[in-house]
């Protein structure tokens, strides 16, 4: 038991084990790098006109190359230090690079939003939400597949019903085109460009331009500022929004954030979007937070080579007991694993599950401490992943623990996290395995974008009620039993966000944590015996926002848990339970210099005015 508990430490450090270590994790130094004030980003409607920049193209994407950054011995040693207006030419340069470089790349493209509403001595608070999910076709446009059905009545239960709420209709395509200032047109002859200052976002330093178009260019122009990287001249942030608007329509703020994730390219992977002013006397009819995300660039990198040659490792032997056939019982969870292997692989070849890595080692070491401490012996190990999608769900294929990015995300510490892994550990100790038809191979001969529709691992209430009894049992038993006030006060805040909340709560894969009215139907008794919800009790953190645990890395989708550092909360408002927040990453280079006429700036390390 004792190497088992080994771990705990690190997990204490990660994911709290205290509520005065929860209330510290509401900011995170990598998400949050700078006290900056929360700029209006966004997200936009796009205009049904056939000159509108937000007209998707759907040309077919093709197979894309590794794109290879340039040698750094092909860079001057020295040169001198550039304009303004020769920067400005250089940051078009690198945008229209960008572009050519995604042009083979379907990315994942994931919005939530929340409809806002003033309440007094809370403020702004959600009272509806809208979740869109799609792969976005960067060919010739900014084309989009969406995954979630276009059924009425499927769309009413898992996007929280469209009710229409300020009379607008939100277009996942708007917020799929805020990737680009302007994906045809960005160039000095549609743009005036004005330098503003320079400034660091994280260890990058910037230059910052405010960004307009010229009169008469049409509509649905860039209108903001970008932040140009001082190295190769790539833009790295783009805060504004679009404008003349068209009639019927709205561009919304925006605030995108872009990653140096391979040499020499910044590539989309944030989105921030917001509007509603709630100052005395305003008349704004809408309000929303928004924030999209991007994952998957380098997703069906190699697989073509896989079918090149085929390889045999002769060293490779059967290392099973001697008596080579399984028992009935071993075989069956092996015939449970084999099915959830293909689900796990299934999964992750669509871009909807991380890779394996740290994460998942942090959720597994929890899985290991419950079963230790119930002297609890299972024929195989029991493996956990992470689903890169944000609705809180869990569910179990064959033996391997599934939770989303979304749930990790929002779970105030770690007594929490074991309570939410010990009800899918508790389907597999009482044999509810489900998915073993997913041992057919065969079963796993669909398109990506009809995941949702081939694939379901929910229980039938017998079962669910059945898993909630064992779940308690193994808590009881486990280092975390006198830490699950916690726990139920994560329950009591979802309970009291449910009926507002149904688009983040309402599971596409497993099982959720409320039923079709919003009411909290999973672990009752926890959440029941735990103290009474307090808003306005600083120390009581019933829930964390958005984000507040993993983030992923837009090209190859590793997850990975964010680095908590303290933050002062002073008021109720700083709480921010499962609410959408402002993305500020802390930008760090790759350390390749792509552009072969770059300036290398070690020795002339600014442009001149």
């Amino acid at each position: 038991m004792s190497s088992r508990l080994s771990l705990v430490g690190l997990l204490a450090v990660l994911l709290g084990t205290t509520i005065a270590s929860s209330a510290n994790a509401q900011e995170s130094a990598d998400a949050f790098s700078s006290p900056a004030t929360a700029q209006p980003p966004a997200s936009a409607i796009p205009p049904s006109t056939a000159s509108s920049p937000l007209q998707p193209e759907s040309d077919p994407p093709k197979a894309a190359p590794q794109p290879v950054a340039a040698s750094a011995s092909t860079v001057p040693a020295s040169a001198p230090s550039p304009t303004m207006d020769q920067v400005v030419d250089r940051a078009v340069e690198r945008e229209q690079a960008l572009m050519k470089m995604l042009k083979t790349r379907t990315p994942f493209i994931e919005t939530y939003l929340q409809d806002l509403k003033f309440v007094p001595h809370v403020g702004p608070a959600a009272v509806q939400d809208h979740y869109f999910l799609g792969r976005m076709d960067l060919a010739k446009g900014v084309g989009r597949r969406d995954y979630l059905s276009k059924n009425t009545s499927f769309e009413k239960h898992l996007l929280g019903g469209f009710a229409r709420l300020y009379k607008i209709e939100y277009k996942p395509m708007g917020f799929s085109w805020m990737i680009y200032a302007d994906r045809d047109d960005f160039n000095r002859q549609t743009y005036d460009f004005k330098y503003v200052h320079r400034e660091f976002l994280g260890d990058v330093r910037c230059i910052v331009f405010e960004v307009s178009a010229k009169k008469a260019t049409g509509n649905g122009r860039f209108r903001g500022r970008i932040w140009v990287e001082d190295q190769d001249y790539n833009i790295v942030r783009l805060n504004g929004t679009y404008e003349p608007r068209p009639r019927n329509a709205y561009f919304f703020h925006m605030d995108s954030w872009r990653l140096n994730l391979i040499p020499g390219y910044w590539v989309p992977a944030y989105i921030y979007s917001e509007e509603g002013d709630f100052s005395y006397g305003s008349k704004d009819k809408m309000a929303f937070k928004a924030q999209t995300r991007l994952w998957g660039y380098d997703l069906h990198k190699g697989q073509d080579s896989e079918f090149t040659q085929v390889l045999v490792d002769s060293t490779v032997k059967d290392e099973s007991p001697a008596a080579q056939d399984a028992a009935p019982l071993q075989a069956q969870w092996q015939w449970q694993q084999q099915a959830g292997d293909n689900v796990i692989e299934r999964l992750q070849n669509a871009g909807l599950l991380a890779p394996a890595g740290e994460v998942d080692k942090v959720l597994e070491t929890v899985v290991n401490n419950l079963l230790t401490t119930n002297n609890i012996e299972l024929p195989g190990p029991v493996h956990t992943r992470v689903m890169l999608t944000l609705p809180l769900e869990t569910f179990s294929a064959g033996n391997t623990i599934v939770v989303s990015r979304g749930l990790v995300d929002v779970l105030p510490d770690e007594a929490s996290l074991a309570m939410v892994l010990s009800r899918e550990l508790a389907h597999i100790v009482l044999g509810q395995n489900l998915g073993s038809k997913y041992a057919f191979s065969d079963r796993m001969l669909f398109s990506d974008e009809s995941t949702y529709q081939n694939m379901g691992f929910r229980h039938v209430p017998e079962e669910e009620a059945a898993a909630d009894q064992k779940a308690l049992d193994l808590l009881k038993n486990s280092p975390y039993a006198q830490k699950l006030d916690t726990a139920g006060l994560f329950l009591r805040e979802v309970a009291a966000r449910g009926p507002a909340l149904s688009a983040l709560l309402t599971p596409h894969l497993g099982t959720g944590l409320i039923d079709h009215k919003g009411a909290v139907d999973r672990m009752v008794v926890l959440m029941n015996s735990a103290p009474a919800l307090d808003p306005n009790k600083l120390d009581q953190i019933g829930a964390l926002p958005l984000g507040g645990r993993v983030k992923v890395n837009a090209w190859d989708d590793r997850a990975e848990l964010i680095k908590i550092t303290p933050g002062a909360i002073t008021s109720a408002r700083g709480k921010m339970p499962l609410e959408v927040t402002p993305f500020f990453p802390r930008l760090t280079r790759s350390g390749a210099i792509v552009n072969p006429t770059a300036t290398a700036n070690a020795e002339n390390p600014t442009p001149s005015n």
